[in-house]
């Protein structure tokens, strides 16, 4: 490894293997534009969760986090990692389902083609959300595309692993039951909230459906969201133009709903479950 100037490049020997505390300490450096041109073979990298860790990531998912902490192992054992980078199209509608997904960092949007060849933008799945499901469970073909927003980890589990696991791990029936349920009820009030709601109405249930999401008991009263998406890709998702969202949020702002910070939109739940029709 040799330095040229002060504070200026590091250059890693590809064919050396550095410390992971090291690698780690370097690439923290270079994101705080303290070194630049640093280049890290694949050995350098910090290495993916171990197992416990993906356990601990798996009781945050709401498919696996029932299941006990043996369950939650079985299922640790089966996973495979993998990255998508931003815009990179994860699956389309009418592949195969090979495989379901649970996000570990990122956000990935998932969305149909009208016959017009215009995108409709149904939902964003983030950490620790699963998507790609339907596919494994009924054996039928992608019902959507998937792309990745940003850049993105994800765990893999396959078709395969995981009928496995339904015949040695029977909680996981259950558990999928129980998640199947809850994703058909979030579709019943999407699909009200499209029909019977105005614009504003229907971003505060965007909002809250996210707020449950980070805060699942409801112990809070005030949720910061972190939101890195465009206004024209939030119109998509809850079936508006950019201009009426734009209107839309400035309402909620003045209500009290919501306070913009940067990309963190800090969410009042009981305003929000008010202007949702939901209180």
């Amino acid at each position: 490894m040799a330095q040229q100037g002060p504070g200026t490049q590091v250059f890693v020997n590809h064919n050396r293997t550095l410390p992971t505390a090291l690698a780690r300490a370097l690439q923290g450096l270079e994101k705080q534009g303290i070194i630049t041109a640093i280049s890290i073979s694949a050995d350098c990298r910090p290495p993916m969760p171990s197992k416990t860790e993906i356990a601990d990531i798996l009781s945050r998912v709401t498919l696996f986090g029932p299941l006990d902490a043996a369950g939650r192992a079985a299922v640790a054992d089966a996973v495979r990692e993998t990255k998508f980078d931003a815009g990179q199209s994860i699956f389309a509608r009418g592949d195969p389902g090979a495989e379901l997904y649970i996000v570990v960092k990122g956000r990935v949007r998932l969305s149909v083609l009208t016959a017009d060849g215009k995108e409709l933008s149904f939902a964003h799945a983030e950490a620790p959300s699963v998507f790609g499901e339907l596919a494994v469970f009924d054996g039928r073909p992608r019902s959507a595309d998937a792309t990745a927003v940003g850049k993105v980890e994800a765990l893999t589990l396959s078709k395969a692993a995981f009928h496995r696991l339904l015949a040695t791990t029977p909680a996981i029936a259950d558990a999928a039951i129980k998640f199947l349920s809850a994703r058909l009820r979030d579709a019943d009030e999407q699909l009200e909230a499209i029909a019977l709601h105005p614009i504003e109405g229907r971003l505060a249930r965007f909002f809250l459906a996210a707020a449950r999401q980070k805060d699942p008991a409801g112990d809070l009263d005030t949720v910061t969201l972190s939101l890195p998406i465009s206004q024209s890709e939030l119109a998509l998702l809850v079936g508006a133009s950019r201009p009426k969202v734009n209107a839309a949020i400035a309402l909620l702002e003045a209500d009290g709903a919501i306070t913009r910070k940067g990309q963190d939109v800090v969410c009042d739940v009981e305003s929000l479950s008010a202007l949702a029709g939901m209180d």
